[in-house]
Formats: C-alpha cells, sequence, structure tokens
C-alpha cells in the first residue's frame, strides 16, 4: 500500500514552505521516525519524519514551493514488509562495496582478509546529505564531531554546533568579497558578486511587504530608566539562579511589563479576522532569538501567567531549541504579541514591523547611560530607547502610547510586576 507523505501544517500565518532538502533517496527503505527531508518556512526550518516504514518515492523536489497538504513523496508498505532483512538506508552507500563482493563460504578467522576492510568501513560514521553538504561547506572533521542522533549518528544540529565552534577561515561564504585598498586602483572598472537570495529569504521579503501592504503600521516610542531593573537583577540574580536554576535576565522583566499593560490595553493583543476583532486572553508572547539559520520567534505560551522563573526557563528552552535547530511548528505558531530585542546588536533606535496577524510588537534597544533631570538635578541614568510598533486598524495612538507607558511605569518600579499591582 502506498501511503501519501504531505506537507503538515505550516504554523499561523504560513501559507508556503520550500523543500530544503532530502535527506533519504528515491528507492531507498525508510524507517518509522526516520527523517526524511527538510522544510524551509519563513519562520523555521522543520525536519519531516516518515510515519510509515516502507521504500520511499519522492514526488516534489528540492527547492520546490509547497504548501499544506501537499503530497510530496509516496512511501510504499508493502515493500518494507517484502524485505525485512534489507539493510537501513544509512548502510547502503557506506558499505556498497562490501555488498558488491560475491559470498564466499566461511573461512577461518585466520584466512579472511575481508575483515579489516569492512571494520574500517563500519567505522566510518554515517552521514546524511544535510550532514554530509555542512561537514563539506565547513571543512569538518565528521570523526571530531560528538554524535547525539540515533545509533550515535551525526544530526545536523550536531554539525552546525561544531561549524559554530571552528574559527571563522578566509573561505569564500557566498557574501561579496571585501577587496583591499590596495587589490583596487581607482578609476578602473570595479567588479560585483552575485549571490541568489534564499528561498526562506524571498518567502521573508514578500512577508514584511505584505505586513506593511496589509496593515496600517504606526510606531510611537518613550524610553524607560532601568536603575531599578538593573539594581533588582543585581541584587538577587545569584539567588535566583541558586534556586531556580535559570538566570535573570531582562527579557522576563519586559514580558511581565507587556503582559501587564495588555490588561490594560487588550487590543495590543488582538487581531483582525475578516470584519471582526478577535480578542485574546491569553498573552502568547513571541520572542525573538537569533540562531544559526537566521532570527526566529519561538512562542512562551500563557506568558501572563507565568512567574519570572517560569519565562526565563521556557526562553532559554526554546532558545536552545533554535540554536539546535530543533524547533518545531507548534513552538513558532500562536503568538498575540512579540518583542524583539535589537539592542543586543547595537541598536539605539528602530521601528519594528509587525509580525501579522498581530497587532503589536515592542522593539527594545541598548541601554545607554544619559544626562537626565531627576528631581531638578542631572543625574546619569541607563537609559533604553522603546519603541512600539502597532496596527492602528486596531489600536488608536491613545492605546498606544498608554499601552507604552503602562510599560515603562512597570519597570521603573518593578516591584509593582512582583505584587502585580
Amino acid at each position: 500500500m502506498a501511503v501519501q507523505v504531505k506537507i503538515p501544517s505550516l504554523g499561523e500565518s504560513v501559507t508556503e514552505a520550500v523543500l530544503g532538502s532530502w535527506l533519504a533517496q528515491e528507492g531507498q527503505t525508510v524507517a518509522v521516525d526516520e527523517v526524511i527531508f527538510e522544510l524551509e518556512s519563513d519562520k523555521a526550518n522543520m525536519e519531516i519524519a516518515a510515519e510509515v516504514a516502507g521504500q520511499l518515492h519522492i514526488l516534489k523536489q528540492e527547492g520546490d514551493t509547497v504548501s499544506e497538504g501537499d503530497v510530496v513523496a509516496e512511501i510504499d508498505t508493502a515493500a518494507a514488509s517484502a524485505k525485512p532483512d534489507t539493510p537501513p538506508p544509512s548502510q547502503a552507500s557506506g558499505d556498497k562495496a562490501a555488498s558488491e563482493v560475491p559470498a564466499q563460504p566461511a573461512a577461518p578467522a585466520a584466512s579472511q582478509p575481508q575483515a579489516s576492510s569492512n571494520e574500517s568501513s563500519e567505522a566510518e560514521p554515517f552521514l546524511s546529505p544535510a550532514v554530509r553538504r555542512i561537514v563539506k561547506e565547513e571543512n569538518l572533521d565528521p570523526a571530531t564531531i560528538p554524535a547525539t542522533g540515533p545509533g550515535n549518528r551525526i544530526t545536523k544540529a550536531d554539525a552546525l554546533q561544531a561549524a559554530e565552534a571552528v574559527p571563522t577561515s578566509p573561505e569564500p561564504t557566498g557574501k561579496p568579497p571585501v577587496a583591499s585598498p590596495a587589490s583596487s586602483v581607482p578609476g578602473e572598472p570595479r567588479g560585483e558578486t552575485r549571490v541568489r537570495m534564499s528561498r526562506m529569504r524571498q518567502v521573508i521579503a514578500r512577508r514584511m511587504v505584505e505586513s506593511q501592504r496589509t496593515a496600517a503600521i504606526l510606531t510611537t516610542f518613550n524610553e524607560v530608566d532601568l536603575s531599578a531593573v538593573m539594581a533588582l537583577r543585581s541584587e538577587h540574580k545569584e539567588a535566583f539562579r541558586e534556586k531556580h536554576d535559570v538566570g535573570l535576565g531582562f527579557m522576563s522583566f519586559f514580558a511581565k511589563a507587556c503582559c501587564a499593560a495588555a490588561r490594560n490595553v487588550p487590543e495590543l493583543n488582538a487581531e483582525i479576522q475578516e470584519d471582526e476583532i478577535v480578542y485574546r486572553e491569553a498573552v502568547n508572547m513571541g520572542i525573538a532569538v537569533g540562531t544559526p539559520k537566521g532570527l526566529v520567534v519561538p512562542v512562551v505560551r500563557d506568558c501572563d501567567l507565568l512567574s519570572f522563573a517560569g519565562i526565563e526557563r521556557e526562553i532559554a528552552r526554546l532558545a536552545a531549541k533554535g540554536r539546535e535547530g530543533k524547533l518545531g511548528v507548534s513552538d513558532l505558531s500562536g503568538a498575540t504579541f512579540t518583542i524583539s530585542n535589537g539592542g543586543v546588536y547595537g541598536s539605539l533606535l528602530s521601528t519594528p514591523i509587525l509580525n501579522p496577524p498581530q497587532s503589536g510588537i515592542l522593539g527594545m534597544h541598548k541601554i545607554e547611560k544619559r544626562p537626565m533631570v531627576v528631581d531638578d538635578a542631572i543625574v546619569i541614568r541607563p537609559m533604553m530607547y522603546l519603541a512600539l510598533s502597532y496596527d492602528h486598524r486596531i489600536v488608536d495612538g491613545e492605546g498606544a502610547v498608554t499601552f507604552l507607558v503602562r510599560v515603562k511605569e512597570a519597570l521603573e518600579a518593578p516591584a509593582k510586576l512582583l505584587l502585580e499591582i
């Protein structure tokens, strides 16, 4: 029986993805839960596993654009039952030479010259196509990569982590080369380098344009004095880590402040569906984090019900999955509000773009000491600019400013967050 392999749900507001790479080959016998291909969307890369065992027949090729429900392959389950002793595909390529040798009668151990070659073949780790590509591009030695996959296999996450640990080299990276001043003569024609946009980057570009075309995006700004937050963190961070086994970062303060502000201005936690406004009771907070594949926005669900420690643990868990390339659709869908921290990259001020269908996104920025007037005296304070982009179709200017002021007040008096007042 042929079982169809379909594209799963891509998550909220994601309509299409790109078939990144096949990790199993045409005609290969695959096992249940064996990862057979990668799927790239504008939010994350996903590894899709076989739901049944059998022989794989590929219908869609790498680079094809696919949508939820599209059939990309079929798995012949009859082939699996007919060939129970078929070696797994991971051994097929590595032991090809050995399998082509005609079967010989058993001989005493001392007269088996093939043993050493077989042993060396088995000692070589199997690499999936995706891992093999990373190893080749990053010039890695598979023998030095710690393997965490089933059967002590090297996973894609293992390879990416190993690549991050390797010092940068002058090898070509796909980015335009930077010429040294001595290599160019003023007035002479200069070359150019063209690099094709990845399919994921094309999807991101299209969605950003769509966001600005379909939503009435406006941004309001304020600044916050983080003296109280920094003092509170400094005083209690060691005890916090000792008790909760997680660090106390800035993000939990901002997340709690936004959850509190959403109670006063619920339209910032709402969305438009046709001619209706849907107000969400739960605040599912999207937190933008950097990964080897780029920026992704995993979701801290029911953030308004979590403690500071709960928020920090969830952020740490999701960030780790993001770095390992293991974020799934459920980790990336369902956000009702988003926080993006451009300050970690040195941004002093920016206007974040909405992530449809959300009606609000808060931009955090670099903390910088500035002279401020406090009680008619000039003092130095650690200040941060805040930017709230919002959908003006739902949120009026008064509501947006009120929301941002509530966030500012909560951060400047963090005891209110702890006491929930």
